[in-house]
């Protein structure tokens, strides 16, 4: 894959940018780290060179100076909200989060339980996070926050709250997901730190908007389309171009709750040291864009599948459908359409020609592969051997999953766990692969050329199976599903 993003150079510029904000405050800082501190997959997208761990690989270089605090909303954890990349609870995902953590070496301070009301699962969530020696703090709701800055600043509001108890200079908020308080968690600890004597600051750590490029940069149009459903919007910021008479570009959100934010600040440490919510920011992202055409493709190319996955989410759950307006704005926006990438037209001329589902790929050097379903195989299954093959430099017609492999699967599918389906999912193509390579080297041999697929982009004329979007997602292909089901029914899996 081309590559637009210098990642070694991001790591090490990141790194001395944020002990230059650690010493502006005297030696100790509140980081809040907004989106995905080690799994961020929309970011190597975007900018192709980027490594999705590559955020907390920068705060490795940090380790002996950092820890990690976690916030997690109790509502979120009364409600059992999921994440939904992944998958799993917000409150499983705090104990996944630290493992991760404490694995790379990072000092995990502790949990913090906000917007805490006395909800009965969040104090058994606590309990058992306590059983299992990690520390846990209660933020509560205060009243009248964000617009009573005097109550908020007093021992009525951010006083109630614990204290959490820090030993590094620089104290990274982080969380499973948005709305999760890390902002007030970093605001009520600066009130703590002052009233304990202890000189300290915040800053803010986000990815995107990226705030030295143009409001219209597909790379910031590609961050609106993946913050579509929570009505985000880019904009100038108001308050930089006041202050500095430079242009920065911002979100809506930053901007609408600056006054409020700087008002907190004077009212806890004297003054504000920020003239806008861009001077917060600590993001050299946009420093380290070594070439912009390759950025800018890549981002055109995300807004796109963005489109689809919305329209997606649409004809499955029939919600949706101002993200899908908003998105066709976007795409404008960024001069795009749904025939962007060749492979979606080319499924659906497959599909056509068939008569039955099929997809298509565009592989690295810019071939493009198809596949349809078969008596044994879906779509997926079928593009994703097809495009093996290619990789592989192995002939088309050469069958490198044996009929032994095949139908015993399909057997204990339909005889044994009662499955209408006979035909494999690409998971379990992947499995009949590779017994057939305990045998057969070209089978072998394709299995070893998977990572050559990942970056790549998917097609397909009708929405797969969700085990299929999986499968894909973790070999790193891109997936784009026309909105149809391959079968007329209510109900689908």
């Amino acid at each position: 894959m081309r590559v637009g993003f210098d990642n070694d150079m991001y790591i090490e510029m990141q790194a001395v940018r944020i002990r230059e904000r650690i010493a502006q405050f005297g030696g100790k800082l509140y980081l809040e780290f907004g989106g995905k501190l080690f799994d961020d997959y929309h970011a190597s997208r975007v900018l192709p060179g980027f490594e999705p761990d590559s955020k907390v690989r920068m705060l490795m270089t940090l380790a002996d100076d950092a820890e990690v605090i976690i916030a997690i909303n109790a509502n979120h954890i009364e409600g059992n909200k999921h994440r939904s990349d992944i998958g799993i609870a917000y409150s499983e995902d705090v104990l996944r989060l630290m493992d991760v953590y404490r694995e790379m070496g990072l000092l995990v301070g502790g949990v913090v339980i906000t917007h805490f009301t006395g909800q009965p699962h969040a104090e058994a969530y606590q309990r058992r996070l306590e059983s299992m020696g990690i520390k846990c703090y209660r933020h509560y709701v205060i009243d009248r926050y964000p617009s009573d800055i005097d109550h908020i600043v007093s021992d009525e509001g951010f006083g109630k709250n614990d204290y959490i108890m820090t030993e590094r200079p620089l104290v990274v908020v982080t969380a499973p997901g948005p709305g999760s308080g890390k902002l007030a968690t970093c605001l009520s600890q600066l009130y703590h730190e002052n009233m304990h004597g202890v000189t300290c600051g915040y800053a803010k750590f986000e990815t995107f908007p990226v705030w030295n490029l143009p409001l219209k940069h597909p790379v910031n149009i590609a961050y609106e389309a993946a913050t579509a459903d929570l009505e985000d919007n880019n904009i100038i910021d108001p308050f930089h171009l006041e202050a500095y008479g430079d242009i920065a570009i911002n979100y809506n959100r930053d901007v609408e709750t600056f006054p409020v934010l700087k008002a907190m600040m004077e009212s806890i440490l004297g003054e504000s040291p920020y003239q806008s919510p861009t001077d917060m920011g600590v993001n050299m992202v946009g420093n380290c864009i070594c070439d912009d055409e390759v950025c800018s493709d890549a981002a055109r190319n995300e807004v796109v599948r963005r489109y689809f996955r919305a329209r997606e989410q649409l004809a499955r759950a029939g919600t949706g459908k101002e993200e899908v307006g908003k998105l066709e704005l976007l795409m404008k926006d960024a001069g795009v359409d749904v025939n962007l990438s060749p492979a979606h037209q080319a499924a659906l001329e497959k599909a056509d020609a068939s008569g039955l589902p099929a997809g298509a790929m565009v592989l690295p050097d810019g071939t493009l592969v198809t596949g349809k379903t078969s008596e044994l195989l879906g779509a997926a299954s079928s593009l994703l051997l097809n495009a093996l093959k290619v990789v592989a430099g192995i002939d088309d017609s050469t069958y490198i999953v044996s009929d032994a492999a095949l139908e015993p699967i399909c057997h204990l599918k339909t005889e044994h766990l009662h499955s209408i389906n006979p035909r494999l999912h690409s998971d379990e193509t992947l499995i009949a692969l590779s017994i057939s390579s305990a045998t057969d080297p070209l089978a072998q041999k394709a299995i070893d050329a998977t990572e050559a697929l990942r970056g790549c982009d998917a097609y397909f004329s009708v929405i797969i199976s969700s085990i299929d979007e999986k499968t894909y997602s973790k070999l790193g292909i891109n997936v784009c599903c026309e909105p149809v089901f391959e079968r007329r029914a209510y109900y689908h899996r």
